[in-house]
Order: structure tokens, then C-alpha cells, then sequence
């Protein structure tokens, strides 16, 4: 064990031979740190927080009670592989959630990105990689193999599909579940997950011009009317676009995925 004198540890938490404990974390009364894990400084782990498996936790996160934390994945098809979790800087991850590692299948890493918010009973399957920034609000789970962009937040109780990728700043509301490819900056609603315009309410917030967000409702109306398919839509729209958030989306729908797409209505 490499154990900062800095670092707080109360004499009830469990701390395996190997671990790495930085300087200025907390470890508090029955938390319990494996083997294999690395708390970079200012980490502070939370009463009966379980941090196991091969898992780094960036500068200044904090895990909250009764949180999982690097336990294997629920898949199976996993045969004991020795896969990571990674998790930025500055995320909080609330009472009870759940982040499993990866699995040789699909990459053998599962990523978190800085300043996540992972609030109470949610999951983060195998293989995801999450962006900066994410919220996932209460009980949503994010199956394996998931992509969500920068910015993104997910209503409570709400399901993402295995492979399912969520483009930038989008927003999925509470009690939907999410089965398709969500375009960035879309807004995302009902039972059965409907593309239902733009996130534009973020896009304000995060000081987006007037015209680039003019740009990416015109760029909304034609993939939702123009001629021809989705993708003869998308790719016309790439030819003839100077916004950068329009060609965000266009990159998005025209790269390869494992999922079709939730079109505008």
C-alpha cells in the first residue's frame, strides 16, 4: 500500500496492500479501498463506499455512501479479464450508485470524463465512456458499450440501450428510454425515447450565439422535412453548412455506429 501522510483514514475502513492513496484524501468509517486502486489527491471516499477492482479516481472526486465502485461487469459473457475504470476529476458519485469496469470485448475500459455529476441509484455499464460534464440524475442506467458526449444529462429513471451513443449537449428527459443514436443538442422525450427538437434551453446557458443557434434550428427543420433519406439529408447539409454546430451533428450521423438514428419528427 502507498499511503500519503497527508491523507485521512479512519481506523474502521478497509485499505488493500496495493492500493494508492494520495495526499489530502479522506477514507471514511467502513469504506473500503481494493488492491488495485488509485485515489489521486483530494479524493474523499465516503462512510461504506466500496472502491474496488482496477480503477483510478481523479483529483478532488468524492464517492458517497453505499456507492460501488469498479466491481466487475454484468455481463455474461466476461470471463474474469482484467479491465480498468477510469474516472475523472471532481465527480461526485452519489449514495448508492453504481460503475462497473470494462471487458476485453469492448475495449476494456469503461470511462467517466471531470466534473460528473453520478447521482443516487444510478448505473454505468461496461465499455461506456462518458464525457465532461455529464448528470445522470437518479436510477438512470446506462448499459454497456454506451457513448455520451460532453454535457449531456439524463432524466431520472431513464434507460440507455447498449451502444447507444448520445451526441453533446443533449438532454433526455426523466422516464424515457433511450433505444437509438440521439443527434448533439437534441431533446429527447416520452416512454419510448422521441427526438422532439433541440436542447436549446442548454444552448442559451452555455453562451451559444443567436446565430449558430438560428443555424442549428434551420439544420433541425431539414433533416425532419428535406428530400431524400436521413443520411442524403445529413450529407447535403455537410456540404453546404459553415456552422460548427451544425457540422457536429453532420459528423455525428454520417460516422459509424451500432444503432440507427431518433430522427426529428
Amino acid at each position: 500500500m502507498t499511503l500519503s501522510p497527508q491523507a485521512q483514514v479512519h481506523p474502521s475502513a478497509v485499505i488493500a496492500d496495493g492500493a494508492v492513496i494520495g495526499a489530502g484524501c479522506v477514507i471514511g468509517p467502513f469504506a473500503v479501498i481494493g488492491a488495485e486502486v488509485t485515489l489521486h489527491p483530494g479524493v474523499t471516499v465516503k462512510s461504506h463506499a466500496v472502491v474496488t477492482g482496477w480503477t483510478e479516481i481523479g483529483d478532488g472526486t468524492v464517492i458517497f455512501p453505499f456507492a460501488t465502485v469498479g466491481e466487475v461487469p454484468q455481463d455474461l459473457k466476461y470471463r474474469g479479464e482484467h479491465t480498468r475504470l477510469v474516472i475523472g476529476r471532481r465527480c461526485r458519485i452519489r449514495e448508492g450508485a453504481t460503475l462497473n469496469t470494462g471487458t476485453d470485448g469492448g475495449g476494456g475500459i469503461t470511462r467517466i470524463g471531470d466534473d460528473c455529476l453520478i447521482m443516487t441509484g444510478a448505473h454505468v455499464g461496461h465499455d461506456a465512456q462518458i464525457g465532461d460534464r455529464v448528470i445522470l440524475v437518479n436510477h438512470v442506467a446506462i448499459a454497456g458499450h454506451c457513448v455520451l458526449g460532453d454535457d449531456v444529462i439524463v432524466g431520472g429513471l431513464s434507460g440507455v440501450h447498449q451502444w447507444v451513443r448520445i451526441g453533446r449537449g443533449a438532454i433526455i428527459g426523466a422516464v424515457t428510454m433511450v433505444t437509438n443514436d440521439v443527434l448533439p443538442y437534441g431533446l429527447v422525450q416520452g416512454p419510448r425515447g422521441e427526438l422532439d427538437g433541440l436542447n436549446l434551453v442548454g444552448l442559451k446557458r452555455r453562451g451559444v450565439e443567436r446565430a449558430e443557434i438560428m443555424s442549428l434550428r434551420a439544420a433541425y427543420q431539414m433533416l425532419a422535412q428535406g428530400e431524400g433519406t436521413f443520411l442524403d439529408r445529413a450529407r447535403k447539409l455537410s456540404e453546404e453548412t459553415d456552422s460548427v454546430h451544425v457540422r457536429e451533428i453532420t459528423d455525428f450521423i454520417l460516422s459509424n455506429s451500432d444503432r440507427s438514428f431518433l430522427t426529428p419528427k
